[in-house]
């Protein structure tokens, strides 16, 4: 495969999944795309695998792309008996990858969808190398993210935030989600289409996403580092220099936990969404731990 544009990495996620993979807890969409090393995609909250789409064009050429819609994210299918939380999700992740038959992978994970991966693979003997991007830090949360996740204490806070999602000017306010880009027209473009409309417009993704986060256990922020200690093949992280939710100079103390080699790539103006923002420079810096 070669010379993918944008438009054509995004009508990706506009077309129908390649196939569905069920891990007990949902069957999750999967696509794969590109040639080379095989390199699964973990997504975080409230988002699903499309907020990679940006980073195919500049990796489909060197690297086989498995991109993964957790139970309850994008095309995942699913019923409400379904408990997403991290621990579950990094299950379904594992699970995956053994439905696949990966014998080795890379990992990228951004966002919660970090914090899933780790719990799912440090100290996986299959795994080659790690690309991290702004995801949680231990030894617990920043306060940012700490008052966000706080609105899931409102009865059904996911309606409250499906609506104050999509209106275009309410969202840009910096405590709604006017920090996850330093260009906020991002948030109206397919960011807008792909993550945010789902929130408003299913009642079952919208149910889901209140789920997660009623689920997401802070006290899993301390078991980071041991997950950290375990993982002795290399590691790249890229970070929002002006990231709110996982401040940079947290991401700095990080890097010595690690049990191999680590390294810091600091995007100046970036914040927490840096690889939809930037994608070429995102990718340049993962490219060589997640080919291996």
């Amino acid at each position: 495969m070669t010379g993918m544009t944008p438009q054509a990495a995004t009508e990706i996620f506009r077309r129908p999944p390649d196939r569905f993979i069920d891990v007990g807890n949902g069957s999750v969409a999967y696509r794969r795309v590109g040639d080379g090393p095989d390199v699964v995609f973990s997504h975080g909250w409230p988002a699903n695998s499309a907020t990679f789409r940006g980073l195919l064009p500049q990796l489909v050429e060197q690297v086989t792309c498995h991109l993964i819609d957790l139970p309850g994210a994008g095309d995942s299918k699913f019923n409400r008996s379904i408990v997403p939380s991290i621990t579950t999700h990094a299950d379904a992740l594992r699970r995956v990858v053994d439905e696949l038959e990966l014998g080795s992978f890379g990992v990228v994970g951004h966002d919660s969808g970090g914090m899933i991966a780790r719990f799912a693979f440090s100290g996986d003997e299959r795994v080659h190398g790690w690309g991290l991007i702004a995801t949680e830090q231990p030894p617990k949360a920043h306060w940012r993210f700490a008052s966000f996740l706080a609105i899931r204490n409102i009865p059904r806070f996911e309606k409250l935030l499906g609506f104050v999602a999509n209106q275009p000017r309410l969202r840009r306010n910096k405590f709604v989600l006017g920090d996850l880009f330093a260009d906020n027209g991002l948030l109206d473009e397919e960011f807008d289409e792909l993550v945010l409309r789902p929130l408003r417009d299913d009642p079952n993704r919208q149910w889901a996403a209140g789920e997660f986060g009623r689920n997401f256990d802070l006290d899993l922020f301390a078991d980071l580092t041991a997950c950290h200690n375990r993982i002795d093949v290399p590691v790249q992280l890229v970070w929002g220099e002006d990231d709110p939710f996982f401040p940079v100079e947290r991401t700095r103390a990080m890097l010595a936990e690690f049990g191999g080699p680590a390294a810091l790539e600091v995007i100046e103006t970036g914040k927490l969404f840096v690889h939809e923002e930037f994608p070429e420079r995102t990718a340049k810096a993962i490219l060589p731990t997640i080919r291996g």
